[in-house]
C-alpha cells in the first residue's frame, strides 16, 4: 500500500517556497479546509457495522502496533533512550501498543491521523492521539498547513504548525490523496461501493432469515375479490400470527375459497451469496490484507497461509510502519537536539523467519566477504570501523 505521511511544514527565514503552494493557498487562506467526507458515516458503516472492515482494520493496525522498534544515531543502535521510553508510554492513560494501535487505526478508517506533543523545557514528555473527524486544516499564504483547528462541542482548541519551538504541536499522518491537498484517503472510502454492497447482501440475508428462508407464497382468491375490510383482516391476521422466525412452520387456517400458492426464489437466482463474496474480496484488497487471513474462501492450507502472512507484512504492514516511523523520528528528533531514525526490528517478524534464515545462509556461505561486509548485508551494523578506500591516503 502507497502511503505518503504529511509532517508538519516549517520554513526557515528566506527560504524557498513553493509557487504552486502559493496557488492552492489563494483561495483557502486562513480558512479551514473541511473533510469532503464523512468520518461518521464510514467509521458507524464500515468499522461498526462490516465484519470484514473491522477485522482489516484490527489486523493491519494491532500488527503494526506490536512490531518492536529499533533507534539508531549515527547508524548506531540505542539501546536506551528518552524517546524510546516515551513510545513506550506515551501517555498516563496509553500503553505504546495501544498508542499505535490508535494511531494506525484512524490512518486506516480515515485516511489521516493526528498525534498531539506536549512538551516540558522544549522536549516531548506526552503524546496523544486526535480523532481526525474533529481536526480541520487551515493553509497559510505558502499553501501549507498554518495551524490545525480541533473542535469539540463548542469549543474549538487552536494549534499553530510553527510556534517557533523545536517540536511542532501536531503531526498530521496522512494516505497517499491524488485529489486533495491537505487530507488523505481512506482505503474504506475507496472500498465504498463494495462495502454497501456488502452490507447490502447481509441485509438482505437477515430479512430472508426472517421470512423462513424463502418467498411466504401468494394467497389465491376463488370466486370474488375481497373487499377492503377483508385484505386488511387478512393481511392483519398474516402479520400477527405468521411472521417471524417463532411462527415459522406453523400451519395457515384458510376460509372464504382461499388458496396458499407456494412462492420460492433461491439464493442463486438472486445471486447475493457470491456478490457478497466478491465485494469481501474487494475491501481486503483495498485494506492489502490477503483474504485468506480474513477468513474468506479459498486455498486454506498451510502453505498458502504462510506466503499469506508473508505477503501482508511485506506489501502491507512494514511499508506502514515505515513511513510513520520515519516521520516520528523526524517531528520529535529536533526536541532532543539529536538526529535520530526510528526503524521496525524485522529480525522479530515470525512470517519473515523463512526469508532471514535464506538470506543468513546465502550470505554466509559468501567467502568473498568479510565478517563486516556480511553483517552489513543482513541489516547489521560493522563491528569495526570501515577501512580506507584503496588508494586514497588517510587524513592524519
Amino acid at each position: 500500500m502507497l502511503t505518503k505521511l504529511t509532517r508538519w511544514f516549517q520554513a526557515a527565514p528566506g527560504a524557498k517556497a513553493s509557487r504552486a503552494h502559493a496557488a492552492v493557498a489563494f483561495y483557502v487562506d486562513g480558512r479551514a479546509v473541511w473533510t469532503p467526507r464523512d468520518y461518521a458515516a464510514l467509521s458507524r458503516e464500515g468499522f461498526q457495522k462490516n465484519a470484514i472492515v473491522h477485522r482489516a482494520v484490527r489486523l493491519v493496525a494491532e500488527a503494526a502496533a506490536s512490531l518492536p522498534l529499533i533507534l539508531k544515531q549515527d547508524g548506531r543502535e540505542l539501546s536506551t533512550h528518552p524517546l524510546l521510553s516515551l513510545l513506550a508510554r506515551p501517555n498516563l492513560r496509553e500503553g505504546g501498543q495501544r498508542f499505535l494501535e490508535s494511531v494506525y487505526g484512524h490512518l486506516m478508517v480515515s485516511g489521516n491521523a493526528y498525534v498531539e506533543a506536549v512538551g516540558v523545557d522544549g522536549a516531548p514528555a506526552e503524546l496523544y492521539t486526535l480523532r481526525p473527524d474533529r481536526m480541520r486544516v487551515v493553509p497559510g499564504s505558502d499553501g501549507w498547513p498554518a495551524a490545525y483547528e480541533y473542535n469539540v462541542g463548542s469549543q474549538i482548541v487552536r494549534f499553530a504548525a510553527a510556534q517557533g519551538e523545536a517540536v511542532p504541536p501536531v503531526l498530521h499522518l496522512t494516505l497517499f490523496h491524488p485529489a486533495d491537498d491537505h487530507y488523505g484517503l481512506s482505503p474504506m472510502e475507496a472500498a465504498a461501493t463494495a462495502l454497501d454492497i456488502h452490507n447490502a447482501a447481509g441485509a438482505w440475508n437477515k430479512a430472508f432469515l426472517d421470512n423462513a428462508a424463502r418467498p411466504s407464497g401468494a394467497l389465491v382468491v376463488g370466486g370474488s375479490a375481497l373487499t377492503d375490510a377483508q385484505f386488511e383482516r387478512l393481511k392483519g391476521e398474516l402479520e400477527a400470527n405468521y411472521q417471524g422466525a417463532s411462527n415459522a412452520g406453523r400451519p395457515l387456517l384458510l376460509e372464504g375459497g382461499l388458496d396458499w400458492k407456494p412462492l420460492s426464489l433461491s439464493p442463486k437466482d438472486m445471486d447475493f451469496v457470491q456478490a457478497k463474496a466478491a465485494a469481501a474480496r474487494e475491501i481486503a484488497l483495498a485494506f492489502g490484507v490477503p483474504p485468506l487471513l480474513l477468513g474468506l474462501s479459498g486455498d486454506n492450507t498451510h502453505a498458502n497461509y504462510a506466503e499469506a502472512n508473508r505477503a501482508f507484512y511485506r506489501q502491507t504492514v512494514i511499508p506502514l510502519v515505515k513511513r510513520t516511523m520515519e516521520a516520528f523520528a523526524q517531528w520529535l528528533s529536533p526536541g532532543y537536539g539529536e538526529t535520530l531514525r526510528l526503524e521496525p526490528d524485522l529480525d522479530t517478524i515470525e512470517a519473515l523467519a523463512d526469508e532471514r534464515e535464506s538470506l543468513w545462509r546465502r550470505v554466509s556461505a559468501a567467502s568473498f566477504l568479510t565478517d563486516d561486509e556480511k553483517r552489513e548485508a543482513v541489516g547489521y551494523g560493522r563491528s569495526t570501523p570501515p577501512r580506507p578506500a584503496r588508494g586514497k591516503p588517510t587524513q592524519a
